[in-house]
């Protein structure tokens, strides 16, 4: 049986670790979240954010936007905030209205305020070794999530399913990058399960309900799932069948309450190091 790497344990830890250090600060860090439209799941992640940021001490606001609004008066409003001193942290909440330039509006972001890390010059930074002014928030959250569990990644063969700018491809970088060796896989790749079954650290982020089968995975694997699948009933769940996977793999994260909740804490790490890094405060 798998042992759990819960990520809901760890990132309170970092919560209250990132809390305890805003004390010391005559001010606060501030994070703005900008949302498009009355996406559900999106209201829901934005509320998150906002209550976790302000239990850790940040400033935090959220701005609403219409659906309807047009590409400039989006990076209107990006551009005011690039210019607020008091605003450390820049978040765009994705996915935008069809009608938007999604790829546009994150390089309207000034990259020393891009918390989310999606900026080229943060991507680009990252994928050459260097280091960005901030890293995704849900590859960084699974790197801190191996480390915490003593789980070795150089040498090892990891095989992300999925290459998307959010989570597959900076993902494969900070692998990369700590002498991993990395295979993506996607919608085109063939035998799958064959190169599922290779993988020493299995990650799976397709979005696909229990995609992951018990036989693509390796005795003793240490398989990570980045999905959040909202059920008929109301149950999520993620790619990986986990009930099955679980009596094989090594150690493997549950959902809910794994990869999701160090989201969050490494949207609230990142926000405090732009905080510093604007502040020229030590980091």
């Amino acid at each position: 049986m798998a042992v759990l790497i819960k990520g809901k344990d760890l990132s309170t830890k970092i919560v209250e670790k990132i809390r305890h250090e805003v004390l010391n600060y005559d001010k606060k860090p501030t994070l703005v979240v900008i949302i498009v439209g009355n996406n559900p799941a999106s209201q829901i992640y934005v509320s998150k954010k906002k209550h976790t940021a302000e239990l850790t001490g940040f400033n935090s606001r959220v701005i609403e936007l219409e659906e309807s609004i047009s590409q400039k008066d989006l990076e209107k409003q990006i551009e005011i905030l690039n210019q607020d001193k008091n605003v450390n942290g820049i978040l765009v909440q994705i996915p935008l209205p069809k009608h938007i330039n999604t790829y546009n509006i994150i390089e309207k972001i000034l990259p020393e305020k891009d918390v989310d890390g999606f900026h080229p010059i943060n991507i680009g930074r990252l994928a050459i070794g260097l280091k960005p002014y901030a890293v995704s928030c849900t590859p960084q959250g699974i790197i801190k999530l191996l480390e915490e569990n003593n789980i070795e990644i150089e040498g090892k063969h990891a095989v992300i399913i999925g290459r998307s700018n959010i989570v597959g491809k900076p993902l494969s970088y900070l692998l990369l990058n700590r002498n991993a060796t990395v295979t993506v896989c996607h919608s085109k790749t063939k035998n799958l399960s064959d190169v599922c079954s290779q993988a020493d650290i299995l990650v799976a982020a397709v979005g696909i309900p229990k995609f992951v089968k018990s036989e693509w995975v390796k005795e003793g694997a240490i398989v990570i799932d980045v999905g959040i699948n909202r059920m008929e009933n109301n149950k999520l769940i993620g790619d990986i069948d986990f009930e099955e996977v679980e009596k094989k793999a090594g150690y493997i994260t549950p959902v809910p309450g794994g990869v999701g909740p160090m989201t969050i804490a490494m949207l609230l790490s990142n926000t405090l190091e732009l905080f510093k890094l604007q502040n020229k405060l030590e980091a």
